[in-house]
Formats: structure tokens, C-alpha cells, sequence
């Protein structure tokens, strides 16, 4: 690494932080040479995560479509926009964990709707309905008594 100040090689980190969700480090350096500091942020890079969609196809990963589906079936509940990017992080980290780099999209409809019927009911039901593909008011009311038992 060189100095952005100097251009000189010898660094030394001063101070090393870890952020909550442990996926960047902070670290705090000193040139040797100059003496300024300055400040790195370091991030382990993940492999791709590919979605088998249902018809088969593959596509990547992408966090922010599994947020804004959240976002559209918490909208008007109490979930907040901060509740919703910790379930978005805590799914890919899950799924990031598991042996394969592929994950069937059903798994993924099949993780939000679980945390979804534990955080709001309402939530879940706006979620399950596009999810499961609800045809009619049969479906909706089948997958109500589901929740009320």
C-alpha cells in the first residue's frame, strides 16, 4: 500500500475496528515517511450468489430486489426500513453460508416469509400473496385461517 499523501510504501496501522456486521474493517494508518494518516476500509469480497428462478433460468444475487419486495409488503406496518435492511443482510448472510453458490428462488420466498409471519401478519399475507401467486379471494382466506390456527 502506498501513502496517498507521499507516495511512500511504509505504512503501519494505528488502530483496527471491526463494524457490527463484521463485513468491513476499519483501519486507521500512518505513513512513516510524511507522517499524515489516513484512513482504509477493507471488505472480504464474496462469490457471486446465483437465483435459480423458477422457469429455470439464473440470474445474480441481488439484495436490493430482495429489500424492495420486503419494502412493498411492509409498506403501511409497523416494519421499519431499518427492521427490513437487518432481514435483507441476515438472509444473504444465511444463504452466502450455505455449501452451494446457487439457491433455488423458492428458498429465498421460503426465508422471507418465515421472518415476515413472525414480524406482521399483514406483511406476510402481502408477501405470500405474490409469492405463492394467490388466484383468488379463496387463496387469501385459506392462507388467514392457516395464520389464525
Amino acid at each position: 500500500m502506498k501513502c496517498p499523501y507521499c507516495g511512500d510504501n511504509e505504512i503501519e496501522v494505528v488502530e483496527t475496528r471491526d463494524n457490527e456486521e463484521l463485513e468491513t474493517i476499519r483501519r486507521r494508518r500512518s505513513c512513516v515517511s510524511c507522517g499524515k494518516r489516513f484512513t482504509t476500509y477493507e471488505r472480504i469480497e464474496n462469490v457471486d450468489l446465483y437465483v435459480i428462478k423458477k422457469d429455470g433460468r439464473r440470474e445474480l444475487f441481488n439484495r436490493d430486489k430482495l429489500k424492495r419486495g420486503m419494502l412493498t409488503s411492509t409498506e403501511k406496518t409497523k416494519i421499519s426500513v431499518e427492521t427490513v435492511e437487518k432481514l435483507a443482510a441476515d438472509i444473504e448472510r444465511e444463504l452466502r453460508a450455505k455449501d452451494s453458490v446457487e439457491v433455488k428462488s423458492k428458498e429465498i420466498g421460503d426465508l422471507i416469509a418465515k421472518r415476515l409471519k413472525k414480524l406482521d401478519k399483514v406483511a406476510y399475507i402481502r408477501f405470500a400473496s405474490v409469492f405463492k401467486r394467490f388466484v383468488d379471494v379463496e387463496d387469501f382466506e385459506n392462507e388467514v385461517k392457516k395464520l389464525i390456527k
